[in-house]
């Protein structure tokens, strides 16, 4: 899925701000820098995702007989398959 660059700046500012409301939470940084390393790391799980999911996809495509989208059958295979990328990747 795609999202936008001010979407995911949100995301990333309402992890550092929930992040700031737990008593338990000390920042060693000032909070700018822990928003932008949040939406680091949302950008790479987004971009992991987008990959895992050409793959799956690309394996159902592959197969000898043509397995329609959406179907039971392509939705059982496109999980298998993207949870078995999943694992390759070690998520």
């Amino acid at each position: 899925m795609r999202i936008s660059r001010d979407k995911l700046n949100k995301l990333a500012h309402t992890v550092a701000d929930t992040l700031a409301e737990i008593p338990e939470v000390d920042f060693l940084e000032d909070r700018n820098t822990i928003r932008q390393e949040a939406r680091k790391a949302l950008e790479k799980l987004l971009t992991d995702e987008t990959k895992i999911d050409a793959a799956a996809r690309q394996k159902i495509s592959s197969q000898r007989k043509i397995i329609v989208e959406g179907s039971q059958e392509w939705d059982i295979l496109y999980r298998k398959y993207y949870n078995d990328e999943v694992k390759k990747l070690g998520l």
